[in-house]
């Protein structure tokens, strides 16, 4: 008799609620195993639709999308975008009213949302380009046009419009400002305005 038959003959002995204990444990685990079998895929409800002017090329338009990056066991960012499509010619993914974390030591490091946003699968590029939004772990919340994630090893930009606060401690703008890889600092270049506790300060 093989395992299967024993299984089998163990579930119909078992009464009711323990049926209905098991069935929802298996498909718990189910669900878990596709969910790490798809980790760093988009996911989503695809459309795909064959572009005219390149004939090889795919894009599929989708709903929930997801898109993580995860590395021997240590997780890098995840996104989700209510909707978007990706591009299979270019392997670029335009995103619409995403939200998502970085991680540093698989912990979130940094949080951002974006009315919109893309990611560069090729170059492992993500970049928010409107009402932009991020809080670092220390809870400094910043705001900017554009904002440009090129990996956890480098600087993040934001770029256009740059708003930044920190508690009561800090109120700034400026044109631009570099979030150290790390995101546990940052710097502000160009014409900035500054106000800690309640003292100005201005350059050009």
């Amino acid at each position: 008799m093989n395992y299967f038959e024993t299984g089998i003959k163990y579930f119909k002995k078992l009464d009711k609620r323990k049926k209905t204990y098991f069935i929802i444990t298996f498909l718990i685990i189910v669900i878990m195993s596709w969910t790490f079998i798809s980790a760093g895929v988009i996911t989503g409800n695809f459309n795909r639709s064959q572009l005219r002017n390149k004939a090889d090329s795919q894009k599929v338009n989708a709903n929930g999308i997801i898109i993580t990056e995860t590395k021997n066991g240590t997780k890098y960012f995840e996104i989700y975008g209510e909707s978007g499509n990706y591009n299979n010619q270019d392997k670029i993914a335009t995103l619409n009213n995403l939200v998502g974390n970085f991680y540093k030591n698989n912990e979130v490091s940094m949080s951002f949302q974006s009315s919109k946003g893309s990611y560069d699968e090729r170059n492992r590029v993500i970049t928010l380009f409107e009402n932009s939004y991020i809080v670092l772990k220390d809870e400094t919340s910043l705001e900017a046009d554009k904002v440009v994630w090129s990996g956890s090893d480098n600087d993040t930009i934001a770029e256009g419009n740059v708003k930044i606060k920190k508690g009561k401690e800090l109120v700034a703008s400026a044109d631009k400002c570099i979030i150290r890889a790390g995101y546990d600092s940052f710097k502000i270049i160009g014409k900035t305005k500054t106000q800690i506790f309640g003292k100005d300060k201005e350059s050009k």
